[in-house]
């Protein structure tokens, strides 16, 4: 089996220094009002991107965990 270190700390810098890099990217994109969050084509794309995230996280987790455990 293997250990912790080897499976979910890499798993945790991926989208956890990822999702830190990925938040300063929006952050910036709205502030420089590239993205501007009061047209409605620019929250779905908005809402796109942050579900996109979630999306490649909750799908790397479950093959982490098939790969573990089936």
């Amino acid at each position: 089996m293997p250990s912790f270190f080897n499976t979910w700390l890499p798993f945790i810098y991926l989208y956890g220094v990822g999702g830190v890099f990925f938040v300063a990217g929006l952050i910036i994109t709205t502030k420089s009002k590239a993205l501007d969050l009061s047209k409605k084509r620019h929250r779905f794309w908005f809402y796109v991107l942050i579900g996109g995230f979630f999306y490649f996280m909750i799908m790397h987790a479950i093959w982490v965990v098939a790969a573990l455990y089936w």
